[in-house]
């Protein structure tokens, strides 16, 4: 999607005879960027970010980004990496150059993923109940009745006001033409989140004249948004509902964001072990005795949440929890067995669902997807492993993955032979020229391969907010195409451009933002 916006602003500034902002020895390589054109010109909405950099003393780029990385070190943002035998705990890799959104690009992109919400709501009420959507032909029965994550323990399920996907992290990226696609959805138990808040946070104190200047919209509302999402979906009848953030405690990937955003939300933050069912409701147990439980939210993974309807060997989980939410006397955000909607097969069928559900065109498109269980796309995946990214339905984090043009000839037979093996646990997508922007490395900027992961809440089918801005995440790799922390990836500060009668970010105020 082209921004007009600039062709306009270019007109202006040239009538003005005023020259434009611009990258002199910064290499784009013929990649769409994120901050300037395919002639270093700064896009309309980075200039003031651009003319910056230029009048920046030399070093001082360098300077402020180890700033930031003390400061992000000293406040304890961390993430586990289980296969790191070098150490788990780890500082999140942070690039000083924000990510700049149009106000025009990010109006798309909401409603884009409005729709997208909307419809995968309806998906999971769907599969869970009547399944008008398999009886209709639109997706084979058995790419949903063998997907691990399709929870035969959900059927029946009617969560309040039919969401089932009260909070969701979609991954989005930018092609050579502009064009934004949705890369993945993530339902379950969506991260990163955290890095948002307090990347922002350091931003605004070191780039503050950028800041103000480029009139960014703020991020620092999420946590009440979300608490009070979570209050708007407690059981109907109760008025003051008690929230509390599941955690599978300390060693958990994410455990920082989990403590972060309790405290940021007052909500208590617990384990598996601290909450008891008696009767038919849930409990939390405290030095006063044992005060009910209105609503969780879930951190911890589908069949880790009851041992006695799901996983038994499971320690993280309540026992008899499930039996509570069937009675309609606990709210779980996100609802268990949204992990479908998560698959990577059942991804491929979401513009069809939107045409179903909703009968609608989707806003934001998918990338090109062969579903391997099909014997035609099978057999053209097989045949083009080396132009091709070949997942695995069920994995995250940037792991189960095949990059087909890097790979080695050993490394695409032994994906052609899983493939072959087990064709339903396979994807392959073409391979994206991903946007990039500049990053620092050293002493200069070089190119990096970004995505974005917006933050989207919903309470009812129709009353979807999108988060103006979300976490972008950078491959710091040089040519590297994969961006999760987990893999060497690191994150920016999104910065979207505010439209005229929007809220603007303040660079005053008491909370992170």
């Amino acid at each position: 999607m082209q921004e007009q916006s600039q062709s306009q602003s270019q007109s202006v500034r040239l009538r003005a005879k005023t020259p434009l902002p611009s990258l002199p020895n910064y290499q784009t390589d013929g990649f769409y960027d994120e901050l300037v054109d395919e002639n270093n010109i700064a896009r309309p909405d980075a200039e003031s970010l651009i003319s910056l950099f230029n009048n920046l003393p030399p070093g001082e780029l360098s300077r402020r980004q180890h700033a930031i990385e003390r400061a992000l070190y000293r406040m304890g943002i961390t993430f586990t990496v289980y296969s790191d035998q070098a150490g788990t705990e780890k500082i999140m890799p942070f690039d000083v150059v924000p990510r700049i959104v149009s106000a025009m690009l990010w109006k798309h992109i909401d409603a884009g993923l409005k729709q997208r919400i909307r419809a995968l709501n309806r998906f999971l009420c769907d599969i869970y109940n009547e399944r008008q959507i398999v009886h209709d032909g639109i997706i084979p029965a058995e790419l949903i009745d063998t997907a691990p994550s399709y929870l035969k323990q959900c059927k029946g399920l009617k969560p309040f006001n039919d969401v089932w996907c009260h909070i969701t992290g979609t991954d989005l990226v930018r092609d050579n033409s502009g064009t934004v696609y949705v890369l993945e959805d993530n339902l379950r138990c969506p991260s990163g989140v955290s890095y948002v808040l307090q990347n922002r946070h350091v931003m605004k104190r070191n780039f503050p004249q950028a800041f103000s200047a480029s009139r960014v919209r703020p991020v620092s509302n999420y946590s009440s948004q979300l608490f009070q999402l979570l209050c708007d979906v407690a059981p109907p009848h109760v008025a003051n509902p008690t929230v509390v953030v599941l955690t599978p405690g300390v060693y958990n990937s994410a455990y920082y964001e989990h403590s972060y955003l309790a405290q940021r939300m007052g909500a208590v933050l617990v384990e598996g072990r601290d909450l008891v069912v008696e009767g038919d409701l849930v409990y939390m147990r405290t030095t006063s005795g044992l005060q009910r439980v209105d609503v969780i939210y879930r951190r911890v993974d589908d069949t880790f949440l009851d041992p006695k309807t799901f996983r038994k060997d499971s320690c993280l989980g309540v026992e008899g929890l499930m039996d509570v939410y069937r009675a309609g006397n606990i709210t779980l955000a996100n609802a268990p067995g949204t992990g479908i909607a998560d698959d990577k097969v059942i991804y491929a069928f979401v513009p069809d669902m939107i045409h179903y559900y909703l009968d609608e065109e989707p806003i934001l498109p998918n990338v090109p997807t062969y579903v391997c269980q099909k014997e035609d796309d099978r057999k053209y995946v097989l045949e083009h492993l080396d132009e091709l990214v070949v997942k695995a339905a069920g994995e995250s984090g940037g792991y189960g993955i095949l990059i087909g043009p890097h790979a080695t000839l050993e490394e695409r037979a032994e994906f052609a032979e899983k493939i072959r093996k087990d064709p339903r646990n396979w994807i392959a997508q073409p391979t994206l020229e991903l946007s990039r922007a500049p990053t620092v490395v050293g002493d200069h900027l070089e190119g990096r391969h970004v995505d974005l992961r917006p933050y989207i809440l919903c309470s009812r089918p129709d009353d979807v907010w999108v988060l103006p801005g979300g976490l972008t995440r950078v491959a710091l790799r040089k040519g590297s195409l994969v961006v999760n922390s987990s893999q060497g990836g690191g994150s920016k500060d999104t910065w979207v451009a505010a439209e005229a009668g929007q809220a603007v970010a303040s660079l005053h105020n008491n909370s992170p933002e």
